[in-house]
Parts: structure tokens; sequence; C-alpha cells
């Protein structure tokens, strides 16, 4: 479903991600942790087609993102680390535009319109001008908005950001749902104990290369450490003096 074949991206002479060759099947939540300036928004971004790998390709349910974007993009929901909304629209003319770029027929996207506004539980607010919203609402929005055209491909950056614990527990079960419907998530975040719930595979990603990818377990068999939380791992492998460490961490099989 989302492959990464020896993508680098480099801005002038900044690597930003180098060589990153990643295979994400279907059904699969997949969490990409790393430090701020790892290189996560940056993959993130090739993903949905904001920027262009530097070499390499990225595609998604076999569509290049650079060479098919419009086929590509028509499998992709994208949730920002920051919502993006139309100030002057109400969160349901947001929706309504929304179905209309993806040109969904009337009596669908009245249909899944309905469907998320139940979900995401916007009845209350859905007839105000998004102006109006917190930053939570909006994130439940825009959340709603990435489901309508029922995608294939999840892509979310930071997806609990200002969501209250009653709506990162709506999140999580539908998460859980649409990946045993087949879907699948890509997800980059810091909350560590939220990928450790909820991610089938992680990543970690230090200076632009993946240093792990494989389940936790396989983390701890890694470093040796049995009992060790994934925060203490985490940190060991991203901690600048600890280096070597990361390099023995690094997968066997990553692909």
């Amino acid at each position: 479903m989302i492959e990464f074949d020896h993508v680098t991206r480099s801005y002038g002479r900044k690597v930003a991600v180098s060589d990153l060759t990643l295979s994400i099947p279907r059904g699969e939540l997949f969490a990409l942790l790393g430090p701020n300036g790892a290189g996560k928004t940056t993959t993130i971004k090739m993903l949905v087609g904001l920027l262009q790998p530097s070499r390499g390709a990225v595609r998604v349910c076999g569509y290049d993102m650079t060479r098919d974007p419009r086929l590509a993009h028509l499998h992709v929901g994208y949730v920002p680390d920051e919502p993006c909304l139309y100030d002057k629209l109400t969160g349901l003319e947001f929706l309504w535009f929304i179905a209309d770029m993806f040109g969904m027929p009337r009596h669908l996207a009245a249909a899944r319109i309905e469907r998320e506004i139940e979900n995401f539980e916007l009845a209350d607010f859905a007839d105000d001008l998004a102006e109006s919203y917190s930053l939570g609402m909006k994130q439940r929005l825009v959340f709603a908005a990435s489901l309508l055209h029922d995608p294939d491909v999840l892509v979310l950056d930071e997806p609990m950001v200002g969501l209250d614990p009653r709506s990162v527990r709506i999140v999580k079960d539908l998460l859980r749902a649409r990946t045993s419907e087949g879907m699948t998530v890509f997800m980059s975040t810091h909350t560590l104990a939220m990928a450790e719930e909820m991610a089938d595979r992680l990543g970690i990603m230090v200076r632009g290369r993946l240093r792990f990818l494989g389940t936790v377990p396989e983390l701890r068999e890694q470093m040796a450490l049995e009992t060790t939380s994934l925060e203490q791992l985490y940190l060991r492998i991203t901690e600048p003096a600890t280096d070597d460490v990361a390099t023995r961490a690094e997968s066997r099989d990553v692909r």
C-alpha cells in the first residue's frame, strides 16, 4: 500500500531524509518516531505529495506520488499537524467542500458527511463558523474530512494535538476499526504510549535515517533489554551520546 524506494530529500546541502526504503502493507498501523529535526515531517510531506523526493520514489497503492499525483491522492486521507480550515465556512460547509473536491455524488456525499459528523460528534457545532472552533474541534473536523472519501491510506502527523480524552478515545477506536477493514495508517507522533498501544510496527528515525523498523518486542530483543519501557529504548537510540547504540539497533530487514 505504501512504498518508499530509496528515497532521499535534500534542502541544499542539508539531507533531511537519507535513502529511506520502507514498505507498509494493507491494514497496518505504522508509527514513525524520532526527535524534532529527524525527518519525520519531510517524510510525511513526500508521502502526501507536498514535497518531491530528490531521489527515489514514493508509491501509494501502486501509484507514484510524483508521476501520478492525481491518482495517488484519490487513495490518501491526510491529517496535518496543524488543522487547516476556511474560517468563514461552517463545519458542514467545509465537509461539503471536501466532498466536492473529490467529485463525490451528492447522495453519497450526504451519507458520508452524516456518518463522519456522527463518528466525531460534530453535530452540536457543525453549523458554526470554523473561526469559532477550539483546536480540538478543528482537529475533529479535519479527521472527519480526511475520511469522507474512504481512503485506502490515512496519513496522520501528530494526530492527537488538541484532543480531549474522549476525542482521543474516539480516534483510537476509529483507527482500530478502519485498519481491521483494511485501511493502512501511517502516523508520526511524539506520544510514545500511543505508538506502543496502537502500532503494529514502528520506525525510529534519527538524523534522516531509519534506525529501527519492527515491533516493540523486537526492539527490546535487539537492544537485549527485556523489561525496558519504549521511552527508555527510544531515548537510548535517539540521544546523540548513544549513536553507536542506534547504529546497532538498525533493523536487519528494513524494506
